[in-house]
């Protein structure tokens, strides 16, 4: 019989918002007046209407010079070139292969786009076109990056690097991708013992740091061993602390995913999930990232 935690209401303490830098975001909501001043040029997310520039979807104002801008606060990814995502194998095509990334469309990888196992370069064949299935199939996890974007927002992949290509052992976490700071590197491997790719799309991507490269794989073999307690240990205390984070709507970053970790290292793993611990530790959290930044 499974255990029941049952707790006595308590008075929680009001958790002020810390500001950020240049004073409070501008939040409106769909059909609030950004501005009434005509000399502004729209951009997404907003919509002009008797002269008035109006949101069309919920989040913070966002200027550029003249050019005013709604970023929405929940939304699906919208694929850029450069980004690197996390995705899931949904259908094996010709020459392709179908990725969910959590874009309003599937994205695609095609097989010209993917190193060859051992890293091999040579033309494509027809063979390798029949052995598709042997290097991807449905339900694998990959790692990859945006190469380009189509003109309905579809986006093509490729994983033309050793550090890109299919995913072993480890836990997939779906947040927000408005939460997924954008970073110069998005491969952490974390002093803690583990690893994470934070992937634009919002698909994070919890693993235990690999011991040595294999650059023989050309991204495709798996390490399928038992992973020792303590690695589990870790992948799941770091699990439970980006689900913290993204409940207090925390940004994604690697330090504040250390930050914490290092928080929570008092409390069990399963209580880190309890509201009062959760909004202890982000708080503990969000205020060594501001001494950090003072």
């Amino acid at each position: 019989m499974a255990a029941i935690t049952m707790r006595l209401p308590v008075a929680r303490k009001a958790v002020v918002p810390s500001a950020p830098r240049g004073g409070e975001k501008h939040l409106v909501a769909p059909g609030d007046t950004i501005t009434t001043d005509t000399g502004y040029m729209r951009g997404h997310g907003t919509y002009v209407e008797e002269e008035k520039l109006i949101a069309s979807v919920a989040g913070a104002v966002e200027r550029v010079n003249k050019l005013v801008c709604v970023k929405a606060l929940k939304t699906r990814y919208n694929g850029e070139v450069g980004d690197i995502v996390v995705g899931r194998i949904t259908e094996v095509q010709q020459k392709r292969w179908k990725v969910e990334t959590n874009s309003r469309l599937d994205s695609v990888l095609l097989l010209s786009s993917m190193n060859l196992p051992g890293g091999e370069l040579r033309r494509r064949s027809a063979e390798d076109e029949l052995a598709m299935r042997d290097y991807l199939q449905e339900g694998d996890l990959i790692s990859a990056e945006v190469q380009s974007v189509f003109s309905d927002g579809a986006v093509s992949l490729h994983t033309r690097s050793l550090k890109y290509g299919k995913l072993g052992q480890g836990v997939l976490v779906q947040v927000s991708p408005s939460l997924v700071k954008r970073q110069k590197t998005h491969f952490h491997d974390l002093p803690c013992g583990a690893s994470v790719i934070l992937g634009n799309n919002g698909f994070i991507w919890i693993y235990p740091t690999p011991e040595q490269k294999d650059e023989e794989a050309g991204g495709f073999t798996t390490n399928s061993e038992p992973v020792p307690l303590s690695d589990r240990e870790v992948i799941s205390r770091l699990r439970n602390c980006i689900v913290a984070l993204v409940t207090q709507q925390l940004m994604l970053f690697d330090t504040s995913i250390l930050y914490c970790y290092e928080a929570s290292l008092p409390h069990q793993i399963k209580d880190i999930l309890k509201p009062e611990v959760m909004e202890e530790i982000v708080l503990e959290t969000r205020q060594r990232l501001l001494d950090l930044e003072g």
